[in-house]
């Protein structure tokens, strides 16, 4: 039997990591070499990175292995939380998103069509959290 050795990365390229996939971002696995990993497309919410740079998701599956650094790849999704009428919902595709609440401003009128304008303006904006409501 073999011995699989993991070459541990710099401070600085943990850092990265840890800047490139803050805790709370979403990811989808592109590969995991686990057999107790979820399906390839499993996405997951990133609760921190470790000191071996590892990315440490759990996963919306119900499990949480580890993303292992230079091992398992994700992808970060585009996500971005809408709250409309009260109701709070996270899309993990921001053109999804986007899609959505444009075709409920072709579909409404007045003060509906202006909460899906407001929504829109700002997903198309890169904005990663929008509402209905106005700003205090």
């Amino acid at each position: 039997m073999g011995v699989w050795k993991v070459k541990i990365p710099s401070k600085k390229t943990i850092e990265k990591v840890r800047r490139q996939y803050p805790v709370g971002c979403r990811v989808g696995l592109v590969k995991m070499d686990d057999v107790q990993a979820p399906p390839i497309g499993t996405k997951g919410t990133v609760t921190g990175v470790d000191d071996t740079g590892s990315i440490l998701v759990n996963w919306d599956s119900g499990g949480s292995l580890n993303v292992l650094f230079g091992v398992d790849f994700v992808r970060k999704l585009d996500s971005v939380t809408v709250v409309c009428y009260g109701k709070t919902e996270v899309w993990d595709d921001r053109q999804q998103a986007a899609s959505f609440y444009l075709e409920g401003m072709a579909c409404s009128d007045g003060s509906e069509r202006e909460r899906y304008a407001k929504i829109y303006t700002e997903i198309t904006l890169g904005m990663a959290f929008c509402t209905d409501t106005e700003d205090d």
